[in-house]
C-alpha cells in the first residue's frame, strides 16, 4: 500500500500494534503477529482520492477490532474505522481507512 510519509505511516500503525521488520527509503514492512503490510512511498497521494485497499482475514475479528479501537480513531473522515458488520455475502467485518486514505477490509475467517 502506499505511504506519502513513512514515518507518520509508521506511527500511525505502531498504535495499532505493528512493528517495523524492514524499511529503507523504497519499502517498508510492518507486522502485527502474522499480520503483514507491505508499503511503498508515494509521496504526491491525495488520501480523499486514493484507491488503493487490501483484504486481511482473520480469525478473531472482534479482539481486533478491539485492540484497533484503542488508537482512538474516529468513525468518518480520513483516517477512520468503521465497527464490525454481517454484510450481504455472508461474512463479518469492519474497514480501517489509514492516513494515507488506504482501505483496509478486516474480514472474519468463517467457521470452519
Amino acid at each position: 500500500m502506499p505511504a506519502i510519509d513513512f514515518e507518520a505511516t509508521e506511527a500511525f500503525y505502531t498504535k495499532l500494534g505493528f512493528e517495523t521488520v524492514f524499511a529503507d527509503s523504497g519499502w517498508m514492512i510492518l507486522a502485527r503477529g502474522p499480520l503483514e503490510i507491505e508499503l511503498f512511498p508515494y509521496p504526491d497521494l491525495d488520501p480523499s482520492q486514493s484507491s488503493f485497499s487490501a483484504c486481511v482475514r482473520v480469525a478473531d475479528l472482534d479482539g481486533l477490532y478491539t485492540d484497533w479501537l484503542a488508537a482512538g480513531l474516529p468513525g468518518a473522515g480520513i483516517p477512520r474505522m468503521t465497527p464490525p458488520k454481517l454484510e450481504p455475502f455472508g461474512l463479518r467485518m469492519f474497514a480501517l481507512v489509514d492516513l494515507n486514505g488506504s482501505l483496509l477490509r478486516c474480514i472474519e475467517e468463517p467457521p470452519d
